[in-house]
Parts: C-alpha cells; structure tokens; sequence
C-alpha cells in the first residue's frame, strides 16, 4: 500500500488519477489565495451564498442546452450560468446590505435560501424532461473528482491561476481595504468596486470548483486554508502564499487517499484534509495556537510565582510554596529560603519593577486591566522610555 501510495503522490499511478490529482491540486492552491481576500474582509460566508447561488445558474445552463439541441451537460455552458447566477447572488448581497438596514450576514441567509430553492425547483423540473434522468447534476452538489477530465483539470489549473495572479497584481489594495476600510476611501480607492472585484475572484474559484467538490464542499476550500494559514503568520502576503500552499497540499493528499480508497468521496477527504491542516495549525502554532498559549500562560504564572517570591524574602518574609521551589531552582534563593547574591540583584529588579508599575496604574488607573505587574513582563518592555523615565523620577 505504501508503495501504491508514492506512486499516487509522485503522479506515477495513471493518467486518470495523476490527472484528478493536478486538478485538485490546483483548485486548492487558487481556493485557498483567493480565500484569504474574503477571511480578512470578514466577509467568509459570502462564499456560501455564492455556491447555493449558482444553482439555479446550473440548471437554467442545462435547460438552455437542450433547448438549443444539445445534451445539456456542455460543462463551458453550465459554468457560464452557475457565473451568472453567482454573480447575480453577489449584486443581491451588495444591494440589500446597501440599501437596506439590514446586516450583510441576514442579507448572505436571504440570497442562500432563495436562490438554493430556486436551484432545487429547477431540477425538480429537470427530472420531468426527457433527458432529465441523464442529467447528471447532483454530482454539482457534492462533486465528481474522480470523473474529472484532462480538459477540465486545464481548466481549472489555468483559472486559479489567473485567480492567483489577479489577486497578487492586486495584493496591497485588497490588504488595505481588508484592515482598514476607511484608510482606503481616505486614498481615494473605490472600496465598493474593490469589494466586487474580490468577490469575482471567489466567484470564479467557486465556479470553477463545483464540479469537483461540489457546491457545498467548496466553501471549505475557501475558508479552512485560510484560517490556518492566520495561525502561523500575520503579513499578507506569507498568509495569502502559506493558504495556497495548505490548500494545494490539501488537495494533492487529500486527492491521494481518495484514489487509493476508491470508496471514500475525494471532496469530502479533501476537506477533511484541510480540516486535519487546521487542527495542527491550531494546536502548534508558535505563536496563536493553543499549545503555545498554554506554555506562555504557565511561564507567565511561574514568573510571577517566583517574583512574589524574590519579594517577599526582600522584605523580610519567608517564601512559600511554588514560588520558593521555582526560585530556588534557578539559584536566587539558598536552601533557608534566603536571597543569593544573584537573588539579590533579581530582587532589587523586582522591587523597582512593582514599583514603577504601581505608579504607573495610580497615574493611569483606566489601564488596570491591560498590564499584568506580576506576569514577568517588563515594564520597559511594555511602555514608552520617556514614561518609564518619568515614572522613575515620580513626574508621571
């Protein structure tokens, strides 16, 4: 199996199968750039409503290709209505959110069920025409990896892409817009017009992408990489390069385990791949995830246990529990629980410290709940050196 396995991986286990790989490679690495746009916009749903919104597109795309003497499943055809009808879904959300009082999450729910419904009563009238038994199109709802074709899995490569290309030409608007929305109209950008062209790049993946993980799937390949990727970094562009890189990985293993377990649904294992990139993002990160957080919570503690401490023996009283054991383990306290030479300088330190920030929190009381004393951090390393030196001198 292992063997079968590095064939898959290394594109060396048929044409089909290195085929659907490249495929889903690409989807992954254009969905998860492009996704980074929408998840710092905060505006990560609007791929939901743009997915259930090229629904009806599909069907009127098929209904129109048999009108006009075809089979129906012409896959430029269909992608052309699930645009048309996506796009129409996005000018919905934008109007009702501009227009209207109501929040752009109420007006994401309005535009998904509606158009979603229309999508199921369209099909429902598909099953009633002739060819509607070989329509073939429930596969745009939960994908079809594995019947992915050569011209396709072009197709999709060359769109993501453009996609990615698109969005690097455009990198530092859309950035700015994301973080600071007022900042960009004060340059004189047109946000709305920004705002539209971000979401014809989601568009365009989602499009792109139902054939293969299918409209519900797709979300998650425009939404899972890029939370991940925020774990890890916090420049735009590492962020918006490290998406596409999780994406793309999830799709080559994802689309790996597939093909070597015919039985599992290749989108819905990609998915569960990327999900599995995002529990480790989250859990190792250094910096945002959980382990880490949980580490620097405990040296915080173990900081402060060991200043209360070195202060405590300064003035003249014994230390006790943790803080004692932690203290005489770095050499400050000796076995009498009284200060060490080095103790004795860490003390002076801590003392001077409690001090400054005590002034500092008399003077600034409003900003008792952003500064901890206690929790190891510095105070030079926390305030201004003017403020420091003014505390110092009792001026603050």
């Amino acid at each position: 199996m292992a063997d079968e396995l590095f064939a898959i991986l290394t594109f060396r286990a048929g044409y089909n199968t290195a085929v659907v790989i490249a495929g889903v490679i690409a989807l992954g690495a254009g969905g998860g750039v492009i996704g980074i746009l929408s998840f710092l916009r905060k505006r990560a749903l609007i791929s939901d409503a743009i997915s259930h919104a090229t629904l009806p597109g599909i069907a009127l795309g098929f209904i129109l290709g048999v009108s006009f003497g075809g089979t129906g499943r012409e896959l430029p055809v269909l992608m052309a209505g699930a645009v048309a009808t996506g796009a129409l879904g996005i000018l919905c959300v934008q109007w009702i959110r501009d227009r209207t009082r109501l929040p752009e999450d109420t007006a994401i729910g309005t535009v998904l069920s509606v158009f979603f419904g229309l999508g199921i009563v369209l099909l429902s009238h598909i099953q009633t025409m002739e060819t509607g038994g070989q329509a073939g199109l429930n596969s745009f709802l939960l994908g079809s990896t594995a019947a992915l074709t050569a011209g396709e899995a072009q197709l999709i490569a060359v769109a993501s892409l453009v996609a990615i290309c698109c969005a690097a030409l455009l990198l530092k608007e859309f950035g700015a817009v994301a973080f600071d929305e007022g900042f960009s109209k004060a340059l004189g950008w047109n946000v709305t017009r920004l705002d539209l062209a971000m979401l014809g790049l989601l568009l365009a993946i989602v499009a792109i992408g139902l054939k293969t993980v299918g409209l519900i799937l797709i979300i998650a390949i425009v939404i899972i990489p890029p939370a991940a990727a925020r774990f890890w970094t916090e420049r735009l562009g590492r962020m918006a390069a490290l998406s596409g890189l999780i994406g793309a990985l999830s799709g080559w293993i994802g689309g790996a385990a597939s093909a070597l377990f015919p039985k599992l649904p290749a989108g819905a294992v990609i998915v569960l791949t990327a999900a599995a990139f995002f529990a480790l993002s989250l859990l190792f990160a250094p910096k945002r995830g959980v382990i880490a957080g949980a580490a620097r919570l405990l040296l915080q503690r173990a900081s402060a246990h060991r200043t209360e401490a070195l202060i405590a023996a300064a003035e003249g009283r014994t230390p006790t529990g943790t803080g004692r054991a932690l203290a005489r383990i770095g050499g400050l306290l000796d076995a009498a629980g009284l200060l060490t030479e080095t103790g004795r300088t860490a003390a002076t330190d801590a003392l001077r410290q409690r001090e400054l920030w005590r002034r500092f929190l008399r003077a600034h009381p409003e900003e008792t709940l952003a500064f901890r004393p206690l929790s190891g951090g510095r105070i030079e390393d926390a305030l201004p050196a003017d403020l420091v030196r003014a505390l110092e001198t009792g001026r603050s």
